[in-house]
C-alpha cells in the first residue's frame, strides 16, 4: 500500500486505557504531521481528544445501534464510508476482531497485549518490567510504517479555568493536589481511614481537590469536603470535560492505579500513585512518571504481588495490600515531589 495517510484507531474502553492512548497519539501527530486519526471509541471519552490535530472522534455506540455483531456490521459500513486507510486495533477483543472482519482488505495491526509474559509475571516464574503499554500502542503505529518516540513529550497548556470550576481552588496562595482515591477492585484500594490522615497532613498546606464517581464515592467524598479546610470534590458536580479542566490546572495528582492516574497523566501532571496486588511492572504505570512515583505495597509481607494485572484476583489476606504503604511515606512523597 501507497504511504497510508488517514489510520483508523479502535480502543472502545476501560477509561485508563483509552486515557493512554493521548500520549501516544500526540506524538504520532506531532511526528508525523501528514496523518490523519479516526479514533473511534465511546462517546463519553471524545473529552480526552478535543486538544489534539488532525483527530477526530467517532462515537461507538455499542450499547445502542452498534451492539452485537448486526450492530458492528452498521459500525463498519459507517466507517468504511470515511475512507479510512490502514487500521490500528488498540484493543484487541472480540468486538475489533468482528469489525476487522467486515474491513476486508484493510491492513489491520493488533495490539500484542504481551499475555503470555504477563501470565509469567503473576504466577511468579519472573518479577521484572515489562514492555509499557504506550510503548506497545506505539508497536502498533510501527507495524503500520509510523516509528514514534515516545522519550520527549510535549504537553498542552492547563486549560482556562471558568467560573464555575474557580471555586474548587480554595485558596489561591496554595499549590493544587488532586486526590483519587478509588479503583475498579476493592485491592487497589489504600484504606480510606488512613487515606484520610494524608488528607488531614496535605489540607494544611496546599488545597486538596477529590476525585471519584459511584453514588457511595460520593457520599464519602462529600463527607471529606465537610470535615477538612482546602478540602473539595468534584464527585458527580462536573462533567468529563470540566474534570480535565480542573486536573489539567493540579500541580499534582495523587491515584490509585486507575484511570484518574491516566487522565492527570495524559495531561502532562505530576502523578503519585498507590499500588495493592498490582504493579507497575506489568506495564499499566502512567504515562511519563519516574519509576519512584509508584508506592507499591512491601513483597517481603505480600511475596505473590502482582497476583493479577487487573486486581481482579488475589489470595486471601492481599486484599488490604496497599495499607503495608504508610501515610508517612505518602506524605513525605507528596512533598518532595511537589
Amino acid at each position: 500500500m501507497p504511504n497510508p495517510k488517514h489510520i483508523l484507531v479502535l480502543r472502545f474502553s476501560a477509561m485508563g486505557d483509552v486515557a493512554m492512548t493521548v500520549p501516544v497519539l500526540k506524538a504520532l501527530t506531532t511526528q508525523h504531521p501528514e496523518l490523519k486519526i479516526t479514533v473511534v471509541t465511546r462517546a463519553f471519552f471524545k473529552p480526552f481528544f478535543e486538544d489534539l490535530e488532525n483527530v477526530t472522534v467517532y462515537a461507538a455506540d455499542l450499547k445502542g445501534k452498534h451492539k452485537g455483531v448486526l450492530g458492528l456490521y452498521k459500525l463498519s459500513k459507517e466507517l468504511k464510508a470515511l475512507h479510512f486507510d490502514v487500521v490500528a486495533d488498540l484493543h484487541n477483543v472480540l468486538r475489533s476482531k468482528i469489525l476487522k472482519f467486515f474491513f476486508l482488505g484493510k491492513k489491520a495491526v493488533p495490539l500484542d497485549k504481551g499475555r503470555a509474559e504477563k501470565k509469567a509475571l503473576t504466577t511468579g516464574k519472573y518479577f521484572k518490567q515489562l514492555k509499557t503499554t504506550h510503548q506497545r500502542y506505539a508497536d502498533v503505529f510501527e507495524a503500520l510504517g509510523f516509528s514514534i518516540n515516545l522519550s520527549d513529550p510535549i504537553f498542552f497548556k492547563p486549560k482556562k479555568i471558568n467560573d464555575n470550576l474557580k471555586d474548587f481552588f480554595s485558596n489561591k496562595n496554595l499549590k493544587n493536589i488532586g486526590i483519587a482515591p478509588f479503583a475498579a477492585h476493592d485491592s487497589k484500594l489504600y484504606p480510606i481511614d488512613k487515606m484520610k490522615a494524608v488528607i488531614a497532613d496535605i489540607s494544611k498546606n496546599y488545597n486538596v481537590i477529590l476525585f471519584g464517581g459511584g453514588a457511595k464515592e460520593i457520599v464519602i467524598l462529600n463527607e471529606l469536603e465537610q470535615e477538612f479546610s482546602n478540602v473539595k470534590s468534584v464527585a458527580g458536580k462536573l462533567n468529563l470535560q470540566e474534570e480535565l479542566a480542573i486536573i489539567s490546572n493540579l500541580d499534582l495528582m495523587l491515584a490509585m492505579d486507575s484511570g484518574n492516574a491516566h487522565m492527570a497523566a495524559m495531561l502532562g501532571k505530576k502523578v503519585i500513585t498507590i499500588w495493592g496486588v498490582t504493579h507497575p511492572f506489568a506495564g499499566f504505570a502512567p504515562f511519563n512518571q519516574p519509576d519512584d512515583f509508584a508506592l507499591t505495597a512491601d513483597r517481603t509481607r505480600f511475596p505473590l504481588i502482582p497476583t493479577s494485572i487487573y486486581g481482579n484476583k488475589y489470595p486471601e489476606g492481599y486484599e488490604n495490600a496497599a495499607s503495608s504503604i504508610s501515610e508517612a511515606t505518602i506524605v513525605s512523597k507528596i512533598k518532595e515531589v511537589i
